[in-house]
């Protein structure tokens, strides 16, 4: 773990559809995943998800690569400042 890195992925899904991929895929990185908060914004007909995660690097851009290629959503990183 002493490769790992923290981050945190922000989540937007606009089409609804989308929602049990996304799922799906977070299952699949569920050992590096620290937290996760998800926000149903009713009005806007989104949904908002926010994953904290511990992970190496190229498993944390895996993931969010695997989220954004997904239609109607996008996912970005943030990482903490030190490796």
């Amino acid at each position: 773990m002493e490769n790992n890195r923290i981050a945190v992925i922000g989540i937007i899904i606009e089409d609804t559809d989308g929602i049990s991929k996304v799922n799906d895929i977070l299952h699949d990185y569920s050992d590096f995943i620290i937290g996760r908060m998800g926000i149903p914004y009713r009005e806007k007909n989104i949904n908002i998800i926010t994953v904290v995660l511990n992970a190496p690097s190229d498993k944390i851009n895996s993931l969010t690569g695997k989220l954004g290629m997904l239609e109607g959503v996008s996912a970005k990183a943030l990482y903490a400042g030190k490796k």
